[in-house]
């Protein structure tokens, strides 16, 4: 047996899953993938039934899971195998009992998916493995054999939580779908409330953490928002009353503040919805009205980036365990940037523990620095949008703004964002209408703070977008950008936004003018920009195109046997195809940048021919728009139709410029946020840098810039330097991040593959994090 090969790795061995504490979507996306690649690996897969209560209780609660037994979990919310509290399993009578359960099934390998008091819980239990095991031997219940075979328990964990409070990770399983909620409920709200000129105080989740508060703060564009790591001050109840009466003077029919259940003032004492009500109402006079969501944030659909989420948490948790040691210690696998990572359980959970010690005794610096990097990045952008007023002393520095290329949920966002940053920081901030279109016919006008208020949830841009492009047209954007006194301009678009920058800089050797700061920030749904593994529009229309799919789905399940063709967009560029297909479970994602043949297509109507044989009768196909020039959306509907004659019909569906529409998902909201104040700062900076003799002049290599998200840190990098990195004919980057994954998906429908399943995460400590943020 070749333990190398992926598909042997399990071979004679058997793992088991649970589930515990609070239920949270994504959960079913992480029990499936444990399931299909265990099975994968020649592995025995067991469910665990009712979390701990059931491993203690065994019987019918320990079953042996199957590939179809799975099938249909990815687009449900909560847990299907069950989720229950356990007083027992915190006794050792009750983990006797539990490892007596596993040992008679021969289970050393051990996948919890819960908070950090189940993964505690799991870690005490292997911990004492060996006692547990030589009890049950002393007392007959296990032979000598039998405690041999299972001599050391291997435990994996994922973290599910909606609160995001396990310190390490950037994302834990069911926050991003707790934030759709959240932000479903403020849309709704936001409408009422400009109707009738009302504030609104939204009550979260977060008893001990303010995640959940502080992103839809950044993503509703909140006027404030209160969270247990970073008390207000003492005189919060004035600050706030000034901020909102100001806000109304400056125009706005509406106020809306986020809190977390668990904030508090400095001295301990809680902060309540409805204290800040009464506050309201008393001092201004405002209709102020109360929502607190409760348990609705736990539930619906889980979002497109859970189901990807857990799924690659599932792979990689699955060859953690079978790689392991008796000297392994137990880890999490969780997502850093967009890296898989193994991180040792007990140091994480210090680390959590280590920022409610912090907050106990007021160092709430520390708090936040411990709650990671992408917190701290969120606070830090609230804090300047929503903390900062407007100078009196202005700077004489100009910015436009501009979007270029097709429209992308998010982009109003990042518009907002960098226009309110901008006027804090003394600019003077234009907005082009139309693109270069409107550079160059001077469709240019001045932002005030108030006209971009509400932006953040509204779709495609404000601002209007074209594809034109600047080249042949240089004197009259030069004559407009000297007309207004433009010192640096922000482009947010897609490939035609990275394509204008470059003519820009190429014009910079026949027109001085050009000479000035330029950045891009990606947005488009292609996901195709250099120097950025995510673009703004993107997850937005991933989750639209995965909402169809179940919905698509759902209609072939109850007709039986048939099969469905969906195209997607993304030009050349397989993002959406593969994602979506990793996110809806489809059978199989057709893109240009994965070559395939008649053979290819031969063996998947083959695959769907035997799928047919089973319990699921169903299949989903998903077709890049430029996957390849011959085989096309139609020709393979027409094969599929032709080849499953008398064992499947077949459908298409074109989904088309749907994608591009909608609001914004939060991820995309957020994305944009940050990228806009992150973009602005860097103009503070550079021109600075670029003032020379009472006027701007920038062409060094780094004054034009694209912002983007590289792995697990927000880089500049210049536009030249990527230049070298894309395939211009194809509009593609020439490294993808995301192919790799492709593997998973075709594991998880069932095929054999030769590639990499795992993400090959090496185990990385965190005690030097947690020194540096002390220190600090």
């Amino acid at each position: 047996m070749d333990k190398s090969r992926p598909e042997t790795l399990g071979t004679g061995r058997s793992i088991a899953v649970l589930t515990s504490g609070g239920d949270a979507q994504g959960m079913n996306a992480a029990v499936r993938a444990v399931v299909r690649v265990g099975i994968y690996t020649g592995a025995k897969v067991y469910f665990i039934h009712e979390g701990y209560q059931g491993l203690v209780d065994g019987g019918d609660n320990i079953r042996e899971a199957t590939w179809e037994s799975v099938s249909m979990m990815l687009q449900l919310g909560g847990t299907v195998i069950g989720s229950a509290r356990c007083k027992d399993f915190r006794s050792r009578e009750g983990r006797t009992k539990a490892a007596l359960n596993l040992v008679k099934r021969g289970i050393t390998n051990l996948c919890v998916i819960g908070g950090d008091g189940s993964l505690t819980g799991a870690n005490d239990f292997r911990v004492e493995w060996g006692g547990l095991l030589a009890d049950l031997q002393k007392q007959g219940k296990i032979t000598a054999a039998e405690a041999a075979g299972s001599s050391h328990l291997n435990i994996v964990g994922m973290v599910g939580s909606i609160d995001n409070d396990f310190c390490g990770t950037d994302m834990t399983i069911g926050t991003d779908s707790a934030l759709h909620r959240i932000m479903e409920v403020v849309d709704a709200i936001t409408t009422t409330a400009q109707s009738h000129q009302r504030t609104f105080v939204l009550e979260v989740m977060g008893r001990h953490c303010g995640y959940l508060a502080l992103v839809t703060g950044l993503a509703c564009g909140a006027d404030w928002v209160f969270i247990p790591e970073s008390p207000p001050p003492a005189n919060w109840e004035d600050i706030i009353c000034q901020r909102l009466n100001a806000s109304r003077l400056r125009g706005s029919r509406l106020n809306v503040i986020i809190i977390a259940e668990g904030a508090v003032t400095v001295e301990g004492s809680p902060i309540t919805s409805t204290y800040i009500k009464d506050l309201i109402t008393e001092r201004l006079g405002f209709d102020t009205r109360v929502t607190i969501l409760g348990h609705v944030q736990r539930g619906g659909t889980p979002s497109a980036f859970d189901r990807v989420l857990g799924s690659r948490m599932g792979v990689e948790a699955v060859m953690a365990l079978l790689e392991a040691t008796p000297d392994t210690p137990a880890c999490v696998v969780s997502l850093s940037g967009n890296q898989a990572v193994r991180l040792p359980l007990m140091e994480l959970v210090q680390m959590t523990k280590d920022v409610t010690k912090a907050m106990v005794e007021k160092r709430f610096g520390d708090a936040i620095k411990l709650r990671g990097r992408s917190f701290e990045n969120n606070w830090d952008t609230y804090r300047l949008l929503s903390h900062h007023d407007i100078p009196t002393t202005k700077t004489n520095f100009t910015l436009a703004v501009m979007c270029v290329g097709a429209p992308a949920a998010g982009m109003n966002a990042a518009i907002r964002s960098a226009i309110r940053v901008g006027l804090t920081q003394g600019h003077k901030m234009l907005a082009v209408h139309d693109g270069f279109e409107g550079l160059i016919e001077g469709g240019i006008e001045e932002f005030h703070w108030g006209q971009v208020t509400g932006w953040t949830g509204l779709g495609g841009t404000m601002l209007g977008t074209k594809r034109l492009l600047p080249a042949n047209n240089w004197p009259a954007i030069v004559t407009n950008i000297t007309k207004f006194g433009i010192n640096g301009l922000l482009i947010i678009g897609g490939f035609e936004a990275f394509l204008g920058a470059l003519q820009m800089l190429d014009g910079r050797s026949k027109f001085e003018e050009l000479c000035i700061p330029i950045m891009v920030i990606p947005a488009t749904v292609s996901n195709n920009v250099p120097g950025s593994d995510f673009s703004i529009g993107a997850d937005t229309a991933l989750n639209a195109i995965t909402s169809t799919c179940d919905r698509i789905k759902q209609s072939a399940a109850g007709t039986k046997r048939r099969v469905f063709v969906i195209e997607t967009m993304g030009g050349y560029c397989g993002y959406l195809a593969t994602m979506a297909g990793l996110a809806a479970g489809a059978d199989a994602a057709y893109i240009y940048e994965e070559p395939f043949s008649i053979h290819d297509l031969q063996v998947n109507v083959e695959h769907l021919t035997e799928k047919m044989k089973t319990t699921v009768k169903r299949g989903l196909i998903l077709r890049n728009e430029k996957a390849n020039e011959h085989y096309s959306t139609d020709f393979i509907y027409n094969l599929y139709s032709e080849e499953g004659k008398g064992v499947f019909d077949c459908r298409k569906n074109v989904l088309g410029h749907m994608q591009q529409g909608g609001s914004p998902t939060p991820f995309d909201r957020n994305f944009g946020t940050k990228l806009g104040a992150k973009a602005v700062m860097w103009f503070s900076t550079a021109l600075k840098d670029a003032y020379r003799h009472g006027r701007i002049f920038a062409n060094t290599p780094d004054s034009a810039c694209v912002l983007g998200m590289r792995k697990r840190s927000v880089l500049v990098q210049p536009i030249l330097q990527l230049r070298d990195q894309i395939d211009m004919e194809h509009r593609l980057p020439l490294d993808q991040w995301w192919l790799h994954l492709r593997s998973i998906l075709k594991v998880l429908a069932k095929y054999k593959v030769t590639e990499e399943i795992s993400e090959r995460a090496s185990l990385e400590h965190v005690r030097g994090r947690l020194k540096e943020a002390k220190a600090v």
